[in-house]
Order: C-alpha cells, then structure tokens, then sequence
C-alpha cells in the first residue's frame, strides 16, 4: 500500500512539473501555396465591386397597403423585372430593377413609364 501511495506521488510529480506538449502556445496551419493566392486575388476583386453603383426605378412612394397593391400591379405587368419594398420613414418605397449603366436604367425606364408615370430613375446610396 506504500508503495501505492510513492508511486502515485512521484507520478503526479513527475506530470506537473514537465511540460505537456498539447499546451503549447505556437499553431501552424499548413496550406498550400495556391489557397493562399486566391484568397488575396478574391480580396482585389472584391474590392473593385462597388454594391452602390446601380441605378434603380422607384414605382411607387407612399403608404404600406397602396404599395402591396403597386409592387403586385407591377409584378404582373413587369415579370422580368425584379421588384421589392423597401420601408422609408415614415412612407414605403416599391424599388425595381437593379441595372448597371445608367443607358440600361433609362430603357427600361420608358418602358415602365407607359404604366407607372410617376416611375422616377435613383441611383441609391448617392
């Protein structure tokens, strides 16, 4: 039993004072060369994409109800154009489209006029 009891107290000794390898401070990832490339030329073309730099038409600008009622109107005159709602302060806005030149926006503007003439062409976020 003392024997027990030596054994138990060298090996606790033995365990606390030396150093466990899985409490190292140091980690290393490896990875290949070619992960890390494209993650840099990910990065430079995200950067040259700018979300705000699309103009858009803005059908309708007033209450919530009468808004339902213009985003579905539009919708069904309109498939191929996406459209959404989008809450203002104190009105509710029906935006649609999401065209990159300002030439595409106009197009589609004239077209939209025939139906909606109070349509106006914003670029959001200027």
């Amino acid at each position: 039993m003392r024997i027990l009891r030596v054994f138990f107290a060298i090996g606790i000794t033995v365990l606390s004072i030396s150093e466990i390898g899985a409490q190292n401070k140091n980690v290393v990832v490896n990875e290949p060369t070619k992960v890390t490339e494209l993650v840099e030329y990910k990065k430079k073309h995200n950067n040259n994409i700018s979300t705000n730099d699309k103009f858009r038409l803005q059908i309708f600008y007033g209450k919530g109800s009468e808004a339902k009622q213009a985003l579905a109107s539009f919708r069904s005159l309109h498939p191929e154009i996406d459209a959404t709602i989008t809450y203002s302060t104190p009105s509710y806005k029906v935006m649609a489209g999401n065209f990159k030149t300002r030439i595409e926006a106009e197009r589609n503007l004239k077209i939209v006029k025939k139906s909606f003439p109070n349509t106006l062409l914003i670029r959001p976020g200027r």
